[in-house]
């Protein structure tokens, strides 16, 4: 019985020690963004690594400091969330239709939805590129909002639909039955219910415009059309890297999702998995 016992307390130990050395080598490249993004310039490119130095904030100013910051803030939160945004009112009324009802070309539709989700989006710049020059679109935040929408929305349609389709149709009908409207019923009795999965497809939608990088380089090559991804990239200049301005600018640049993530995380996570496996 002791054996048993400190058998299962060294598996336990073993199991924290070898969580632990994961989490280190996982955070490591964050903690050296940020200590990086501190250092005084001449500890940044030094031979040996400092780990010890005095903290400055004169890069966040390198950083902050270049021409039309606050645009291309500006222009990430509204693609990120007016993608996001959109994403989420035409899923909702997607994915119901998909879960609730049955008409002719349901499953096509979903199995399109699906291959939707598992296209690269890269494979498409040049007939979003032709799309967007013949429509005098480019360079427009409008445009880039709508390239993201539609890079969301198929996630998002495929989640909320196996969240809708796990709702007991009975309580739908009950309050069809107390007198409300289909559309009244869905929207006192499912909608609530939905929220961790409107916040995990919010939370998947909101990285992807966040980060993305190549359609708008492609699609925005106008400095005032432009987001953040292209704002990490102003201090490579012909002398080579400012590491500092560009850890710093780093820094900044995650700070948003990680808010977003701590803020969504406990019901993002399990919404991810309930959303993946039912319907």
């Amino acid at each position: 019985m002791i054996q048993a016992r400190s058998r299962r307390a060294l598996g336990r130990g073993a199991r924290n020690l070898l969580a632990l050395v994961l989490a280190a080598v996982f955070l490591f490249p964050v903690y050296w963004m940020f200590s990086t993004s501190l250092k005084p310039a001449g500890a940044v490119l030094t031979p040996e690594p400092r780990f010890f130095f005095v903290p400055t904030f004169e890069h966040y100013g390198t950083a902050t400091g270049v021409e039309l910051f606050w645009t291309y803030v500006r222009n990430s939160l509204t693609v990120a969330v007016g993608a996001v945004l959109l994403a989420l009112v035409v899923a909702l009324m997607a994915s119901f239709a998909l879960a609730r009802m049955r008409f002719r070309g349901r499953r096509g539709l979903v199995l399109a939805v699906m291959m939707a989700q598992m296209a690269p989006w890269e494979v498409l710049v040049i007939v979003m590129y032709m799309i967007a020059r013949d429509a005098d679109m480019l360079n427009n935040i409008a445009a880039i909002t709508v390239v993201y929408f539609m890079m969301v929305l198929p996630f998002t349609v495929w989640t909320l639909r196996g969240f809708i389709a796990a709702v007991p149709r009975e309580l739908e009908e009950a309050a069809m039955v107390d007198g409300c409207t289909r559309f009244t019923a869905f929207r006192r009795v499912i909608f609530p219910l939905l929220a961790p999965g409107l916040m995990s497809t919010s939370l998947f939608g909101f990285i992807t415009a966040w980060n993305e990088f190549a359609l708008v380089l492609i699609l925005n090559k106008e400095p005032e059309a432009q987001t953040l991804p292209l704002w990490l990239t102003q201090f490579n200049t012909g002398f080579g890297n400012d590491w500092g301005a560009t850890m710093s600018a780093a820094s900044m640049f995650t700070v948003p999702v990680l808010l977003v993530f701590v803020f969504l995380q406990r019901r993002a996570v399990g919404g991810m998995t309930a959303g993946a496996v039912k319907g």
